[in-house]
């Protein structure tokens, strides 16, 4: 089959890299440089298992049908599907995902093939699919949300959790291009997972199709619950800070119980990155009147877990002042979400910074992938010894060995040396 894939960031390329394992794929993208690097087999984004999937094709190890390119006729033209995976950054103001780069590919699309069948797997608002397809009198629509995380999102592709299409149960034809969807991420899946045993006792890749907005609403409900889980072990540890205690045990014998689990109870300094901000607020918005008090609170606590980090930081400012530096440096060690991530978008050190920047406390950022003298009005160093020894608090999200010479005056809350 011919498939198109519409964005390069992590969703796009990943998927446009598994399925051009048994396909003919062309990315398109409107950066020349991407594009550029991608025909010359370089990944554009961080992710080794992307690297790795091109190096092989670039050696013949693994040939992929794959081409990059800033052609949209060349792409959409005579394509069996079409897969949407543009930024729909949350807009504050509207209460509302800004989906204008999905309606653009859309028509982009139409312009050049009327019956390719649209796939978007950008993240939208529940109910979105059903309005687009009305909206653009547009049969040939579906959804999929994906369940990737930064850094690592074409190995999640080859080892999905679940595949789910959406589509219009009363639409017989919708259903069987959405079925035929599925097949074609499970076959680019990595070999192994055809014969994976599954909690429930069953076989192979979980697979759902189900109708667009219950698509959708998966999407929104799953990462909110990820969002609850980093909220409520940031909530115990404020409090166990607070209260004097350990932190590190209360958490393993809390996990010890096996309906919990170790999954996402590493403190942060927030939840943050592509998804997890995002997604929680559209699903508060979605909640328009339909009661509901604990996604608003999720959200909530993402605020007040940065304003106590915050208090910390201030609190360690005013110490090192007590012990008579005048003005006391904060460093912040990367911008960076997570480790293995070049994602600096909505990650949870940068409210923190801005918060104790907004109380007079200067900061210098160590962010050796960002080519700028300095961020939000914060110097920028590429050099780690002299990061070292200006900053005189040095605040990470996550801990990095590069820091074990100055660990006295390191401030994480990373109590488990992992995302």
């Amino acid at each position: 089959m011919k498939i198109a894939v519409a964005g390069t960031g992590y969703v796009g390329l990943s998927v446009a890299l598994l399925l051009s394992q048994h396909n003919e794929v062309h990315a398109l993208d409107i950066v020349p440089e991407k594009v550029e690097l991608l025909n010359n087999g370089k990944s554009p984004i961080v992710d080794s298992k992307i690297t790795a999937f091109l190096d092989a094709d670039r050696s013949g190890e693994r040939p992929l049908d794959f081409q990059a390119t800033l052609d949209p006729e060349q792409a959409y033209t005579g394509a069996d599907y079409a897969v949407i995976a543009t930024p729909t950054n949350y807009d504050a103001q509207k209460n509302y995902f800004d989906t204008s780069s999905v309606e653009a590919a859309i028509e982009a699309i139409r312009k050049y093939d009327q019956t390719a069948w649209i796939v978007i797997k950008s993240t939208i608002p529940v109910g979105y699919t059903q309005q687009i397809r009305e909206r653009f009198h547009d049969d040939r629509i579906l959804f999929s949300p994906e369940f990737l995380r930064e850094g690592h999102a074409l190995y999640d592709n080859l080892h999905p959790s679940r595949i789910v299409v959406g589509a219009p149960q009363d639409d017989a034809e919708a259903v069987q291009a959405a079925h035929t969807f599925v097949d074609l991420l499970a076959h680019g899946a990595a070999p192994e997972e055809k014969d994976r045993v599954n909690p429930d006792g069953s076989r192979g890749i979980p697979q759902l199709v189900v109708g667009t907005t219950e698509a959708e609403a998966i999407k929104l409900f799953a990462n909110t619950y990820l969002a609850l889980r980093v909220a409520y072990f940031n909530e115990l540890d404020t409090y166990a800070e607070s209260r004097g205690l350990n932190t590190h045990e209360i958490i393993k014998g809390v996990c010890m119980d096996p309906r919990i689990r170790d999954d996402y109870n590493n403190p942060s300094f927030g939840y943050g990155g592509y998804c997890l901000p995002k997604d929680t607020k559209q699903l508060l918005a979605n909640y328009d009147k339909v009661p509901q008090n604990l996604i608003e609170a999720i959200v909530e606590s993402n605020r007040t877990r940065k304003d106590f980090i915050a208090y910390e930081i201030e609190e360690l400012v005013d110490r090192a002042k007590a012990n008579g530096i005048a003005k006391p440096v904060v460093g912040v060690y990367r911008l960076t979400m997570k480790s293995g991530s070049d994602n600096f978008r909505q990650s949870a050190i940068q409210g923190v910074m801005k918060r104790i920047k907004s109380r007079g406390i200067e900061v210098v950022v160590y962010e050796p992938t960002l080519d700028a003298p300095d961020f939000f009005g914060s110097k920028v160093t590429h050099d780690l010894d002299s990061f070292k020894r200006e900053a005189d608090v040095i605040i990470s999200n996550r801990w990095n060995d590069d820091l074990t010479d100055v660990a006295g005056k390191v401030y994480t809350r990373d109590l488990f040396r992992r995302d």
